[in-house]
């Protein structure tokens, strides 16, 4: 717990791998609704709204984590020059 309130270890990753999974179920419900749905784009569009979503979703995630993987590498580099 005081990891925590002291910022030793980093919570948002955790959160991040949440946050992917609803985007992907985000983007399926939305490539389904324009699939079906009267004023939705038709079948293509959803499709296309469902692939690149989760495309999109992935690289915007991977890049949050890179950063929070460069700060643990720097925590460890000015750890072991103490």
């Amino acid at each position: 717990m005081k990891d925590v309130f002291v910022f030793d270890a980093m919570l948002t990753p955790k959160i991040i791998t949440f946050v992917y999974w609803l985007m992907l179920l985000g983007c399926l419900v939305s490539g389904l609704g324009a699939m079906f749905t009267q004023y939705g784009g038709g079948f293509l569009a959803g499709l296309g709204i469902i692939v690149l979503g989760a495309i999109g979703s992935r690289i915007w995630c991977e890049l949050l984590i890179v950063l929070f993987k460069i700060h643990e590498n720097l925590q460890r580099i000015a750890n072991k020059a103490e």
